[in-house]
């Protein structure tokens, strides 16, 4: 049994910021083994977004290695708790979402966690389901458990108040909701990012307050995003979603500054940092790059994404595969064949991009031979022209007899 405890140990320790606590957590597993019932791991996502990104998998690859040692993921898909929005770490109150919304999201959460937990130890739990069935009655009970004192030790609240941002009554009681679940899992551990440090604890008191044996915390470090300042967020754009294709995941995860690639390689790989760290700093990025497309595509596709990513970069020669769009007009305004062709998400994504000289025409007859775009208007050549836009996205644009004005090729 100390070996298996030592194992364990070892698992939950690695990379982690928050254990509390350890002498709680033996004496859960010790019941586990001689029980032998498998402990239940909690662990919840709000579907704010659609997607997964590598941010949320620092957590899931500790939860499936535990999984490997024979215990239970109770994945929390927050479809209530998502029509409030987590404060944690937010300077501004986070517009409310749909019902259709939240569906959509949440549609895609189960098939993207399956990429790294095991669908055989894992369990869905919407928690809508004991929210839809809750009383008044015992909802004001569970608000009274809590004051507000204890509710501005949040660093985040405490902030906006210094800073006269509002705060809503919904985002108040966010950390108790998020902790009534783990009353009804009746959870054993629960997991998360440390910006939700509070809203564990919360879950732990409730636990108490009901008579529970109160769950142990485990805080994982945040994945700093691409733009190496903030944290990893669909919000902010900086994020690597782990249903990119491969192209924008390797190109993205080349662009991350070298200082923050020790992390993504710590948190995501399993490769020897220390070995890691004696290769050249842009071998070592291939290498991250490699490792993280093969993981969520193929070997195959990694491989041909890290030569084509030399060739492009490193011999500044242009992609093979090029997507091609055959346009009518000789002259025609780049903003609307980005945004037609869903290269940019909005118009106002093209302008920027242009305004920042992010845009470049590459020339096919002398592909070494580029011109930053300096006007939304271009002229289209017999031979056609190649767009670059951004560092990773090329568009080839050519003319042709057809009477539609955008039809790809």
């Amino acid at each position: 049994m100390r070996k298996t405890i030592k194992q364990h140990l070892e698992v939950l320790k690695e990379n982690t910021i928050d254990f509390i606590c350890e002498e709680e957590f033996i004496n859960k597993l010790e019941e586990s083994l001689k029980r032998k019932k498998p402990l239940k791991l909690k662990i919840g996502f709000d579907p704010t977004a659609k997607d997964l990104h590598l941010g949320h998998t620092v957590l899931l690859r500790k939860l499936r290695r535990l999984q490997d040692l024979g215990h239970l993921v109770y994945f929390i898909i927050g479809d209530f708790t998502a029509k409030i929005g987590d404060p944690s770490g937010k300077r501004q109150t986070r517009p409310v979402l749909t019902d259709k919304e939240i569906k959509k999201n949440a549609s895609t959460y189960v098939n993207q966690a399956f990429k790294i937990l095991d669908k055989k130890k894992t369990r869905i739990i919407y928690n809508s389901i004991w929210y839809k069935k809750i009383g008044l009655s015992k909802f004001l009970s569970l608000l009274s458990s809590y004051t507000v004192a204890r509710m501005l030790e949040r660093d985040d609240f405490s902030q906006r108040m210094r800073e006269n941002q509002p705060i809503t009554i919904l985002e108040f009681i966010y950390p108790l909701i998020q902790g009534y679940d783990s009353v009804m899992m009746k959870s054993d551990i629960e997991f998360g990012g440390t910006d939700q440090k509070f809203n564990l604890i919360a879950g732990r008191h409730l636990q108490e307050i009901f008579g529970q044996k109160p769950q142990v915390i485990v805080t994982m470090p945040l994945l700093v995003g691409l733009d190496g300042k903030n944290k990893m967020s669909k919000s902010l754009g900086n994020y690597v979603g782990i249903t990119d294709n491969s192209r924008d995941m390797f190109g993205k995860l080349m662009s991350i500054p070298d200082e923050i690639m020790w992390d993504y390689l710590r948190l995501l790989t399993d490769f020897d940092l220390e070995e890691v760290k004696r290769m050249h700093p842009k071998e070592a990025k291939l290498l991250l790059a490699e490792s993280i497309v093969s993981f969520y595509h193929s070997l195959k596709v990694a491989r041909k994404e890290r030569e084509e990513f030399k060739r492009i970069f490193s011999k500044k020669e242009v992609p093979q595969d090029i997507v091609v769009f055959k346009v009518k007009n000789t002259f025609l305004n780049v903003i609307d064949i980005l945004y037609e062709k869903g290269v940019v998400s909005s118009k106002n994504e093209a302008r920027r991009l242009l305004k920042q000289k992010g845009i470049t025409i590459i020339d096919l007859k002398d592909p070494k031979r580029t011109v930053v775009l300096e006007d939304s208007n271009i002229n289209i050549p017999p031979e056609g022209i190649i767009l670059k836009i951004g560092k990773r996205r090329f568009l080839k644009l050519i003319l042709t007899g057809s009477v539609n004005n955008f039809s790809q090729n």
